[in-house]
């Protein structure tokens, strides 16, 4: 437990109807008490039970700050593990403001950006997985996200790591424990038993490391990008999606000339749409640049929207999108259906692998269909929390890897049949690397960098 107090505003700085200044730390309720007086002035918070609300007022000195409830909350069943005190104030600015400072010089310091959570991760609360999701459930920009982060935040990469680690540890301590003592414990036939176990455990990382791609999107959201020809009626698309009129619609062919990026929901599905200038050899400068970006944005994301005009047959540039979206996960979506139709959904199911839909982006018709199809494509139906564990930080994937490759070491000397202690060597690699997962075997400077990430008040 940290010796010194601190605190900070837990709240946004908004105006609001309720603001919140936390206070950790061994001199939390000391700290409080000097500034909290009650109605009748007799109460002080050094003596009252732990998680209970009191009602009174703070004072700077002569000066009432604001009228309040206290909560106080003694270690370790707190956030942090420390004493904490929460002191809730009304929401204006200069309300909590002054709540602060009068905490503040009562002797408690300002808290560091993440230093709650920090503290909550070292004193056991919480491991680092699980506190960095803390910051995950915070930023969470869609239900899927959210409900990610939740289960991170329950535990559920912890279990997963800790289960493996066991595994492992369980072998390196039979091969340690084997070689102090060859008379009582055999080695016989256990290079077979290690590369049965070794191969199962291998593959549970594994499968933790393929989750990485669907956990990236449901944290960041599914990279969309909009291609078409001029006038197919990307911009329409984008504007139906985002629910307002965001990208310029005119009969002008080429209007769109640089990528327009807009954050869209679909029913808890987070897409980071961009809104691409219409791919056609053009002889104007600024539009082949936007072509250009067009297709370079085409090859990087997760998802592509190919806008075709079912009025009119498909032509050159059709034909040059068709060849940029042939490996690419693509829903091809025939707009202006409320227009005599030209082309079918079979013209272009003939042509590739992708699915089909028939749409009018002008008269908004068919965000429903599409959002079915993205769910399909990417998450299988529905996502269940519960059961399925996801990856989502590019730091869990990488210790993953390298546990991984510490094992894939293991069988190579399995194979070429070295001494049992060169397989303890990569079991405890791996066991390394997987602690750095959730806080074990981390440097202070990569618990200082995690957390200075974190708001100041978390």
């Amino acid at each position: 437990m940290s010796e010194d107090t601190i605190a900070a505003i837990s709240t946004a700085m908004s105006p609001s109807g309720i603001g919140i200044v936390r206070i950790s730390g061994a001199g939390a309720v000391r700290t409080a008490g000097k500034i909290y007086r009650s109605p009748g002035g007799k109460k002080r918070l050094e003596d009252v039970p732990s998680h209970t609300i009191h009602y009174g007022y703070i004072y700077d000195g002569d000066l009432m700050a604001d009228e309040v409830l206290v909560m106080v909350m003694r270690g370790p069943r707190s956030y942090t593990g420390e004493d904490t005190v929460e002191i809730n104030c009304h929401g204006g600015l200069l309300a909590v403001r002054r709540v602060l400072e009068a905490v503040l010089h009562a002797g408690a310091r300002m808290a560091e950006p993440g230093e709650f959570t920090k503290r909550a991760f070292l004193n056991g609360r919480i491991d680092l997985s699980q506190a960095e999701a803390v910051m995950d459930v915070i930023n969470a920009g869609s239900e899927y996200a959210l409900d990610s982060s939740l289960s991170q935040l329950k535990g559920s990469v912890m279990r997963s790591v800790r289960k493996i680690r066991e595994e492992i540890l369980y072998e390196i301590a039979f091969i340690e424990s084997a070689l102090d003592d060859p008379e009582h414990i055999s080695l016989e036939g256990y290079p077979e038993r290690l590369e049965e176990k070794t191969a199962q455990e291998k593959e549970r990382i594994e499968r933790l490391i393929r989750s990485f791609s669907e956990g990236k999107m449901i944290r960041e959201g599914i990279r969309t990008v909009i291609v078409g020809k001029p006038n197919a009626g990307k911009s329409s698309l984008m504007n139906m999606l985002v629910g307002e009129e965001k990208a310029i619609v005119t009969d002008v062919a080429g209007t769109t000339r640089d990528v327009l990026e807009e954050q869209v929901m679909l029913e808890g599905i987070s897409l980071r749409m961009m809104d691409t200038a219409g791919i056609r050899e053009t002889s104007d400068l600024v539009e082949q640049i936007g072509v250009e970006r067009a297709r370079k944005y085409a090859r990087e994301a997760d998802l592509i929207l190919y806008v075709v005009d079912a009025s009119v047959p498909l032509d050159e540039n059709d034909r040059e999108i068709l060849e940029i979206i042939r490996d690419r996960k693509t829903i091809v979506l025939l707009n202006k259906s409320d227009l005599p139709q030209v082309l079918s959904p079979g013209d272009l199911e003939q042509m590739g692998t992708w699915p089909v839909l028939s749409i009018s982006a002008g008269n908004r018709q068919g965000v429903e269909i599409l959002e079915a199809q993205i769910r399909k494509m990417f998450f299988a139906g529905e996502l269940e929390f519960n059961d399925q564990v996801y990856i989502t930080n590019a730091r869990h994937k990488n210790a993953l890897e390298k546990a991984r490759d510490s094992l894939e070491m293991v069988e190579n000397s399995i194979a070429a049949g070295m001494p049992e202690d060169f397989f303890s060597i990569d079991l405890m690699d791996a066991y390394e690397a997987l602690g750095t997962i959730l806080g074990e075997s981390v440097g202070e400077d990569l618990v200082n960098e995690i957390f200075s990430k974190f708001c100041t008040g978390k």
